[in-house]
């Protein structure tokens, strides 16, 4: 065979192998949108239900991008979870944003303390649980602590259910399960709610006193209606037996708030 043979059959195999490798790309980008494609359909049937009905769906290399809106931000985060439990789906970008009215952060600050103050009436919990709320440009954080993990998530879902909650950070410090402290919990309790000029706070169901304990230590939480009523309250749970001590964050209405 002759050099130049020789060349020309180089460069048409080279010409074959180039074809083939472009071929093959073409049909691996083919197959990577066909599986997107699948991918997105398969979301879109996840999300199905009324409440996702503003949610737009796109899915590049098996990356899901939430767009649209929803109502309240529980929906935004149970889109994410239905998203993120679908096989092949790599990642997911949820850009949703919760719509609905404005309402300004003191208004709903005042909304939520209320509706978490009364969240867990009925279940001998309530006294026990001392959460705070703060709410920047609509964005919740939720604070102190709770008697237990059902009440912390039972606060969680309250805010991530209420029209204008844009964002919910839970910093809830859940107590540690102690027959002791719940022992010093029951006669803190009857110390305090049990004095004559302190058992008028127990007629509302969601009680203004709320005793926190962790580890035999008592932390005196709400707005009373006198410096007396805090002083009070404060020496009647350290007359508890097996309390190593008191601190008492009791705040006196139309007085600041201390710090």
């Amino acid at each position: 065979m002759t050099k130049t043979k020789r060349g020309l059959l180089s460069v048409v195999a080279v010409l074959v192998l180039g074809a083939s490798a472009v071929s093959g790309h073409a049909t691996a980008v083919s197959q990577a949108q066909a599986d997107d494609n699948n991918l997105r359909a398969e979301i879109m049937r996840k999300l199905s239900k009324s409440q996702f009905k503003n949610v737009q769906v796109g899915v590049q290399n098996g990356v899901a991008k939430l767009t649209g809106t929803v109502d309240v931000f529980s929906q935004k985060e149970d889109a994410d979870k239905r998203v993120h439990g679908i096989k092949g789906v790599t990642a997911v970008d949820n850009e949703i944003q919760v719509a609905g009215a404005e309402i300004s952060d003191a208004d709903l600050q005042e909304k939520l303390v209320k509706a978490i103050q009364y969240d867990r009436v009925g279940y001998g919990t309530t006294p026990f649980n001392a959460i705070s709320v703060s709410v920047h440009d609509g964005a919740v954080t939720l604070g102190g602590s709770a008697y237990g993990p059902v009440d912390a998530d039972s606060a969680v879902a309250v805010a991530a259910n209420t029209k204008g909650v844009k964002d919910v950070v839970n910093e809830i410090r859940v107590d540690p399960p102690s027959p002791m402290d719940d022992g010093i919990r029951r006669a803190v309790y009857r110390a305090v709610y049990g004095f004559t000029s302190l058992n008028r706070y127990a007629i509302d169901p969601a009680q203004p006193i709320r005793i926190a304990v962790q580890n035999g230590n008592v932390t005196l939480y709400g707005v009373v209606e006198s410096q007396a009523d805090k002083d009070t309250a404060g020496i009647r749970a350290n007359s508890v037996p097996g309390v190593f001590k008191v601190t008492n964050r009791l705040q006196v209405a139309a007085q600041p708030e201390q710090r």
